[in-house]
This record gives structure tokens, sequence and C-alpha cells, in this order.
């Protein structure tokens, strides 16, 4: 058992590197790292768009934001000052923090704000100016309303992911031996249960008697699919990290390197899908063979022959 929370361990260092990688400015970068070629994204730092540069989106979670350059989409500051001198040709939402744009600056969309709001004299606004209390419309957030549901995900498998282990630590072995030993099996199971169970659900709703079931199911599908992917990811990770490392760091390995394609449009999806399919694999088989088989009955020796 050690040995499976070990492979757990190595992949979750992998995952805390990719994490930190995240969560430094250096997001926001040349074309070449960048996960969207043209968009600029910051967790934390400074969000920077230079004089003569141009990009599509431009977003920072917490720091300051400066826009010199051209922001062909919207400019998205959840927390932090923002200083816009360049051109901004979708709309500039701030909702904390001090937001001054300067002569000569143009914003050809809405400009939404929450605190003191500075527009210098020869600086053009094309759209409204708002409060953010007066309108706030995901649908024209866009791209950053992605990434926040991203987000809340990360977290949301992350804190599951652990509880799940800690309170489970069987579960790190078993997963570890039926995603080695048993790989085809895994995923066989793990398809036929994620395409049934929607199906299992309607049908339990069209049967009349047992229609609380089916809506009980088809509500419990997004927790059901959760754990699947989490399960995927303890899977990953123990593919990747080998023992005696800890099965908590090995988990965030592998949900480390599936949250990291999470953010790319289409592979993301695949991604979870193929995760959560192993995943359900994983613990059907572990499952099979958690089942301890009945006692052997030692067989009686024959009585001795009498003359």
């Amino acid at each position: 058992m050690r040995n499976r929370i070990g492979c757990l361990t190595l992949a979750a260092i992998a995952s805390l590197a990719m994490g930190v990688a995240l969560a430094s400015p250096a997001l926001a970068q040349s074309s070449n790292d960048e996960l969207t070629p043209r968009d600029q994204i910051v967790l934390n730092g400074e969000l920077l768009v230079s004089r003569g540069q141009t990009v599509d989106t431009a977003l920072i979670f917490h720091g300051p934001a400066t826009i010199d350059g051209t922001v062909t989409g919207s400019v998205v500051v959840f927390d932090g000052r923002t200083d816009i001198s360049g051109t901004v040709r979708g709309d500039v939402f701030v909702f904390n923090g001090e937001a001054i744009v300067r002569s000569g600056a143009e914003i050809d969309g809405d400009l939404v704000t929450q605190q003191s709001l500075t527009v210098e004299p020869g600086a053009t606004v094309r759209g409204e100016q708002q409060r953010v209390t007066t309108r706030l419309n995901a649908a024209k957030i866009g791209f950053a309303s992605r990434i926040a549901w991203w987000v809340g995900y990360s977290v949301s498998t992350l804190v599951l992911g652990m509880l799940l282990l800690l309170f489970a630590p069987a579960l790190d072995p078993a997963i570890g031996r039926a995603a080695r030993t048993r790989t085809g099996a895994a995923v066989g199971f793990g398809a036929a249960l994620f395409f049934l169970l929607p199906v299992a659900a309607v049908l339990f709703v069209v049967v009349v008697v047992a229609i609380p079931l089916g809506l009980f199911l088809l509500l419990g599908l997004a927790l059901l699919y959760t754990v699947g992917y989490v399960a995927g990811a303890v899977a990953l990770g123990r593919m990747l990290v080998k023992p005696p490392t800890s099965r908590f760091l090995g988990f965030i390995a592998g949900w480390g390197i599936l949250r990291v394609v999470g953010l790319v449009p289409v592979l993301g999806g695949i991604a979870w899908t193929l995760a959560s399919i192993a995943g359900f694999g994983v613990l059907l088989v572990a499952a099979r063979r958690s089942i301890p088989e009945p006692p052997r009955v030692p067989a009686m020796p024959a009585p001795p022959a009498v003359d």
C-alpha cells in the first residue's frame, strides 16, 4: 500500500511545479509559451501589454495591469490597478481596483469598474461607462468566465481527491494496481459505465415507479463523473510516480497534468472524458478485486480402510 502511495507523490511534485508556473507572472509570456497563442493570462503578478504588442484577451486575477499596446478582445482585471494608454477593441472589466484611462487611449467597448475611475481628457471610450454592480454579464466576459470555471473546478477536484485519499487510503494502491495490471478491463468497464449512467437515469425516469431514483441519478451525474475524473488523476499519477512517494503528491501530479491540459480548448474536454472513463474503470476493477474470496475448506482425509 505504501508503494502505491509513493507513486502518487512524485506525480504531485510534477503537478505542483506546473501550478507554480501557472501562478507566476511568467504565465503572461511570449506567444511561443502561451497556452492560447495571443492571450495574456496572469494569475498573480503583473500583466503588461507593451507598446507595439497585440494580444487577443488580457486577463489577470491579482496584480496591476498596464495596457500600452493593443488588445483585440477584452481586458479583465479581478483585483489590481489598471492603467490603459493603448487600444482595447472590446470591453474593459475592473472588478476591484483603481482604473485610469490615459489621454490618447481608445476603448471601443464598455468600461465597467467597481472603484475609482479616471478618464483623462483626450481618451476615447465609445461604449458605456458602468459600475460592476449595475452590469455583470458573464457572457460578455467570455474567456474570463471560462478561466473562472477552470479555477473553480480545479480547486474542487483537488479538495475531493485529497479527502478521498485521506479517508480511504486503500484506494491509492488499489487504483494503482488496477491501472497497471488490468488496463484493458479498466478502459472497457469505464467506458460502459460512463455512457450507460445517463441512459440508465433516463430509463428510470421513464419507468414511473422509478422516477425518484432516475432524478437522483441525474442530479448526481456531475458528482459521479467528478469522482471518476479524480480517480483517473490518481491512476495517471500512479503510472508516472514510483514508490515510496506520498500518495498525496502522486495525486497532485496527475491532477496537475490534467488541469493544465484542461486549459486547452477541445483537448481539455477530451482529456476530461478519457480521465473520467479511466477513473470509472479502475474503481470498478479495484472494487471487484477487493472482494475477498470465500475461504477454502480443507478436504477431510479419507477414513482408514477397515479389514
